[in-house]
């Protein structure tokens, strides 16, 4: 019983070890194959990790708080227009310098001017192409929404399983109107095209947009 007790206390299962390093099950299976970390296997062919070799990786370069961890930068707006105004820039330069303060090395740098509705960024798809081939164990970002404004889980889990964490700056999420205003029209692009078709989808947006303007001239003050 006693020998059972101290097992336990020194191995744990996959959920369990894929929780301490806040990776998914999936991903701890992947660095199995790839001779990463290999766990014990039970008498009921169970997996089990050795809590020790757990709590070393935690303090390499797949930890969010180790020095030396590389890391790529990524930063988005939704428009031309806030990309003149240098809110990609400026975002990108307090990445910059986020990543600096915990002293992690940038692998890479990547921007899109995009809709966070869009799966089809040039940078977001080259963020996940260096992630599958393990260029770097996190990817940095300011708030969640400039990774994806829907489905940030899906794209976290898919980081994950190739032993990427994803780090937010800045926790809380500032939402910026004309963001969620250019956001809903991406989506209503989407559904009327799919409705009515390419041109009569182009009817119903430039009446949103005509409509939008509206509202915003009558709330403006005089």
């Amino acid at each position: 019983m006693r020998g059972d007790a101290v097992m336990d206390e020194q191995f744990v299962s996959i959920g369990k070890a894929a929780k301490m390093l806040g990776m998914s099950v999936e991903g701890l299976r992947k660095w199995e194959r790839e001779g990463r970390l290999i766990p014990v296997r039970t008498l009921t062919n169970h997996r089990r990790y050795r809590v020790a070799d757990l709590q070393a990786l935690m303090h390499e370069d797949t930890g969010e708080t180790s020095r030396n961890a590389r890391c790529i930068l990524y930063a988005r707006v939704s428009t031309k227009e806030q990309q003149a105004a240098g809110s990609l820039e400026r975002q990108l330069g307090r990445l910059t310098t986020f990543a600096a303060e915990q002293q992690w090395v940038v692998v890479a740098a990547l921007t899109d001017v995009a809709s966070g509705l869009n799966e089809k960024r040039p940078g977001l798809q080259e963020l996940l192409d260096l992630a599958r081939q393990q260029r770097a164990s996190l990817v940095v970002v300011e708030h969640r929404d400039r990774l994806a404004r829907f489905g940030f889980s899906y794209l976290e889990a898919l980081l994950h399983a190739s032993g990427v964490r994803v780090v937010a700056a800045e926790p809380t999420v500032k939402d910026d109107p004309q963001e969620l205003v250019e956001d809903l029209i991406a989506i209503t692009t989407s559904f009327s095209a799919r409705i009515y078709g390419p041109r009569g989808g182009k009817k119903v947006v430039a009446t949103m947009r005509q409509a939008l303007a509206e509202v915003a001239q009558a709330g403006s003050p005089e």
